[in-house]
């Protein structure tokens, strides 16, 4: 009786690691859905909309919220509307969180951009993309007044995933949900 199994002790111990591993994702996924939703705000300084919605890290915006930000961010010079990464607004929540803000107010430069919109913006300037994460819905500038832009960028950058682009003469910053990478324009 008082003889120890090391085998079977082996085969536990494993069997205890592997239950472990498997709970750590639940667990993370359970910190992150007690955040407080948070209101997100957004103005278009381009058409003057608004939008304000309460945005939850778990659960997103609403469906109905997305596609009232999907209009937000349409394509000023035609008004062509498409369906924008929900992810990019994880992304808005998380800067400010990574800001200490709530409740500020978001100024869109720029969201959706029509091919035909993003064609000749490219051929004026060697700045814009020809295939620009803009065209996919899955890229948004914006500053936040009163923010330092390299504190915006600092903060985007932070999250360490898709891209982000630092427009301090232009005065905005670009993040897209595509690969991560970091750039400075003008």
């Amino acid at each position: 009786m008082n003889s120890v199994n090391k085998p079977r002790r082996k085969w536990l111990s494993l069997g205890g690691i592997a239950l472990g591993v498997s709970l750590v994702p639940n667990v993370l996924l359970a910190a992150f859905s007690t955040q407080k939703p948070r209101i997100l705000r957004f103005r278009n300084i381009n058409t003057g909309d608004t939008f304000s919605g309460e945005f939850s890290f778990s659960q997103g915006f609403s469906a109905n919220n997305l596609k009232k930000l999907d209009y937000l961010l349409r394509d000023k010079r035609n008004n062509s509307v498409h369906r924008m990464d929900p992810r990019l607004f994880t992304k808005f929540y998380q800067i400010q969180n990574n800001l200490g803000l709530h409740n500020v107010e978001i100024q869109i430069i720029c969201g959706y951009r029509s091919p035909a919109s993003n064609a000749a913006m490219h051929r004026r300037s060697r700045g814009v993309a020809s295939n620009s994460y803009h065209i996919r819905g899955q890229a948004i500038d914006f500053r936040i007044d009163g923010i330092p832009l390299a504190r915006v960028k600092r903060a985007a950058e932070s999250l360490n995933n898709g891209g982000v682009g630092y427009y301090p003469r232009s005065n905005f910053v670009h993040i897209d949900t595509g690969p991560v990478r970091t750039w400075r324009g003008s």
